[in-house]
């Protein structure tokens, strides 16, 4: 006669029955409310998409607090062109440039000194100098001359009253003369850091095959820089991974200063302090239109990483600057819907705890998955810019048009009022480009007349 089981066993069978039927329940659960597909979507992601903390999908709002139906009609817009091709004859287009043209020159023939704001912090100011900032230059031991000409300049007409930091960077090693001659042209009081860029973030990925990429760069000939592999890796750097650099991240603002560039006005506030106490996470003074050639598939590659993350969309997105089809609209067409538009980031104040948010690390990453950077020939320029456009609401960019600045071949000159001697007088007021064919690459009206409201406008 075979014995009856343990009580030990019985109790564990018990337990397993308990169990069996929870996990029955809690899937019969979890199907009637969705959550298994939810719990699906997360499987087929790589971790970091849900490690944040949240998962926006299940929670069902917009990290931008942009509600999702908010975010479907932004995407159909960004889907659509700024102004109905079928209404662009040849007059409507000349009549909308003319007031473009008329937009900018009245705007830069305004005299102005500086924002009329509340709160600007003047030099001895207790908080002038204070914010955690620096000014950036990525520069190799033969930018020597040209970096030092920017720097000093930049000294001149701001930085001997704040005090603010220098980083330094190379792709390669300073050389000890670098340093020296680096050291002898700033206050000796002025703190600077030299620093290399890790090949892991500077050299070509391993994800890019070497052959590939000079048979597309053949076909991208006649494009500036695309034969220049050193090009590529700087904008994928300047794009994605400039902000993590172990120098740089004890700030939260950067100035980025380049070679041969131009200040001729005094500027007498600490604009750290401005962005800061105005709530602007990003600073520029030159707005162009890039070579569509170069870019051709990042507005597509965009749209499917949107249509994949419509949360980040921003519900006041600067979407019309994006959508310009009336000023160049070849570029429209070749890139299938991105006006190119840009800011031109030689110049840019920029908040970089922004940069290292989410939205931004997703699309970068996102980005950099799809091999554009050396496939084609995308540029920091219109990588940040669309990012901004997009998950940054607009009135968080700001127009310094009180900086007077040249990167040749263009210029930013502001007009000052006739009893200031503000400016040197060595640009002239709304001169823009040297050339009159090169006019059309001026994209700043646009940005005016459509994403700059009155107050923006009212700040000069």
């Amino acid at each position: 006669m075979v014995g009856w089981p343990s009580r030990r066993i019985i109790s564990k069978v018990a337990a397993l029955a308990v169990v069996l039927a929870l996990l029955v329940s809690g899937y019969q659960l979890a199907s009637g409310y969705g959550y298994t597909d939810v719990l699906s979507e997360m499987a087929s992601k790589p971790y970091r998409w849900y490690a944040t903390g949240y998962n926006p999908q299940m929670l069902n709002y917009n990290v931008n607090g942009t509600q999702p139906e908010t975010s479907r009609e932004l995407l159909d817009k960004l889907r659509s062109p700024l102004v109905d091709n079928e209404l662009l004859d040849r007059k409507v287009v000349d009549d909308l440039l003319k007031e473009r043209k008329q937009i900018y020159w009245n705007t830069l023939h305004t005299p102005i000194t500086e924002p009329k704001v509340d709160g600007l912090v003047r030099p001895g100011d207790k908080l002038a100098g204070s914010s955690r900032a620096c000014f950036l230059c990525l520069v190799r031991n033969e930018d020597l001359e040209e970096i030092i000409g920017s720097i000093q300049e930049l000294e001149e007409q701001f930085n001997r009253d704040f005090n603010y930091p220098y980083v330094f960077l190379n792709d390669g090693e300073f050389t000890e003369d670098f340093k020296n001659a680096i050291r002898k042209a700033l206050p000796k009081d002025r703190n600077i850091e030299f620093g290399n860029v890790a090949p892991s973030l500077w050299d070509l990925p391993p994800n890019i095959n070497e052959e590939e990429f000079k048979e597309h760069m053949k076909k991208l000939g006649g494009i500036q820089h695309a034969d220049q592999l050193s090009y590529h890796n700087m904008c994928r750097f300047y794009s994605k991974s400039f902000y993590h650099h172990p120098l740089l991240k004890k700030y939260k603002y950067t100035w980025r200063v380049e070679p041969g560039v131009h200040f001729y006005c005094k500027i007498e506030y600490d604009v750290f302090q401005f962005m800061q106490m105005n709530d602007k996470i990003y600073g520029y003074v030159l707005n162009l239109y890039d070579s569509p050639e170069s870019i051709e598939t990042l507005w597509t590659k965009t749209l499917s990483f949107l249509r994949e993350h419509p949360y980040y969309l921003n519900e006041n997105c600067a979407h019309e600057w994006i959508r310009d089809n009336v000023q160049k609209p070849n570029n429209y067409e070749i890139t299938h819907g991105y006006s190119t538009c840009h800011f031109w980031t030689n110049f840019e104040i920029m908040d970089m705890d922004w940069l290292r948010e989410p939205a931004y690390e997703a699309y970068m990453e996102y980005l950099d998955s799809q091999k554009g950077f050396y496939y084609e020939r995308w540029g920091d320029a219109p990588v940040r810019s669309l990012a901004l456009a997009l998950f940054a609401d607009r009135r968080r960019i700001h127009w310094f048009r009180d900086v007077a600045y040249s990167h040749f071949p263009y210029t930013n000159c502001p007009a000052c009022p006739e009893d200031s001697d503000r400016c040197n007088g060595d640009c002239r007021p709304g001169f823009f480009v040297p050339w009159d064919n090169l006019e059309v690459e001026n994209c700043q009206a646009t940005w005016i007349k459509y994403i700059m409201d009155q107050k923006d406008l009212d700040m000069y």
